[in-house]
């Protein structure tokens, strides 16, 4: 089926106060790639009921009220700060030539979530879309940059602003904005390079994980105790990992030994390590990251069901603790410990090929209702990023969506793997 998102308006939207005249980059601001992240939330609408001028008019005027809680999503991205003074949001509004449920019925490919999504977003810190179906329903697409957020903090902004939507005399407390207070910016910080430029051949497609999928998997990587009586049950997360890491290594014959070494970088929520704990809705980068050096032929089996990568991600992942982030507030670049054993260091930081795993799951994406009920569906739009896996909820709880970020060449391996089709289903 051909979709055609058409732009029919554009307008700039700003906060009805403007207190800031600037927000200066924190540390984890600093070392945070340049691309964008990208949601979409599709809600079925009764045109009936509702008109699409109307939807548009609650839309902005509620963004308007809750951008003066977030001052900095109405700025410009510069090098090292957000200039908050002349920006705005942009808001565009595009015509779908479709009814929604025409298009939920294969909605797969990035190459059509990413229509719903602004394609300019010109150093703007947060850009949105809107886009009207035929039958009334209505996709609200998000674009927020990196610099300055985290995957949560975009959530727990949509639901915010769908909370003002449905309450235009909502009292909102504005959250606290994590920045340079907590996490001071360093001169001459290392920032990679790779994550700074974006890959225009990069595929982004959805594989649907069931909840007893999902247990018959944990059940293969489960690691028994020597007396064979009590098991320990990967996580979720780490199972899934883990899974699409050796499908990934097993399906594109990915190259073995110590000259070649992979890695697992799993981003973690930084918010109840810090002293005092943050509430959840603070705003900012408040994540770190969890690196898992997967080098050895040991590591890398055609089965896909090694323990010994879920085991590494379980200890990566402890590492990260209040005492790295006591290192972060003290000015210091934040870095896991990282079991190098095998691994030439300095020749990994140059020429190792890392893999992203990131999870929204328990988040509370379905909660963002605008006073038309809840999304049918959330979508993580496509990313100029290689190499990454991205968890959602799906919206029942009953089971896992994994975006699957690759180069085309990849992914055309990838997706055809019979073991992977086996556990995962892409409707």
């Amino acid at each position: 089926m051909k979709i055609d998102v058409e732009v029919i308006s554009r307008e700039i939207i700003k906060p009805t106060t403007s207190p800031h005249d600037h927000y200066k980059f924190s540390l984890l601001d600093q070392v945070c790639p340049t691309w964008y992240v990208p949601f979409i939330y599709f809600y079925s609408v009764d045109h009936k009921l509702i008109s699409k001028n109307e939807i548009s008019k609650h839309l902005k005027t509620s963004l308007s009220h809750v951008l003066n809680h977030y001052y900095l999503l109405a700025g410009i991205v510069n090098d090292n700060f957000v200039n908050c003074k002349n920006g705005g949001v942009l808001v565009l509004e595009a015509q779908v030539n479709c009814h929604l449920s025409e298009f939920l019925q294969n909605p797969n490919s990035d190459k059509f979530v990413n229509k719903f999504l602004p394609d300019d977003v010109n150093n703007l810190v947060l850009t949105v879309q809107l886009n009207f179906f035929n039958c009334g329903g209505i996709a609200i697409g998000v674009s927020m940059s990196h610099k300055v957020t985290d995957g949560l903090s975009i959530i727990t902004f949509i639901k915010n602003w769908a909370e003002t939507a449905c309450n235009s005399n909502i009292n909102n407390v504005g959250p606290k904005i994590v920045g340079t207070t907590l996490f001071p910016p360093m001169d001459n910080v290392f920032v990679d390079s790779s994550e700074q430029t974006p890959e225009k051949t990069i595929l982004s497609k959805r594989f649907v994980f069931s909840n007893s999928n999902i247990s018959s998997l944990q059940e293969k990587f489960v690691a028994t105790s020597d007396t064979e009586c009590s098991k320990t049950y990967p996580s979720r997360f780490k199972t899934l990992s883990s899974f699409l890491w050796g499908r990934f290594a097993a399906s594109t014959e990915i190259k073995k030994g110590p000259k070649t070494s992979y890695s697992l970088e799993s981003a973690i929520n930084l918010r109840k390590m810090v002293d005092p704990p943050l509430p959840d809705d603070s705003f900012g980068n408040v994540s770190g990251i969890a690196i898992t050096i997967v080098s050895s032929d040991d590591d890398i089996e055609e089965e896909g069901y090694n323990y010994g990568i879920v085991n590494k991600l379980t200890s990566a992942i402890s590492n990260v603790s209040k005492d790295l982030v006591q290192n972060l507030q003290a000015g210091k670049f934040f870095e896991s410990p990282v079991d190098w054993e095998g691994v030439d260091e300095n020749t990994f930081i140059r020429e190792g090929i890392p893999f992203t795993c990131s999870s929204f799951c328990r988040f509370p994406i379905y909660e963002a209702d605008f006073g038309w009920g809840k999304p049918v569906w959330v979508a993580f739009g496509g990313v100029p990023k290689r190499n990454l896996f991205v968890f959602l909820d799906t919206k029942n709880g009953d089971g896992i969506e994994a975006w699957v970020n690759l180069t085309e060449e990849d992914m055309a391996k990838f997706e055809t793997d019979k073991e992977l089709l086996t556990y995962a289903s892409s409707t």
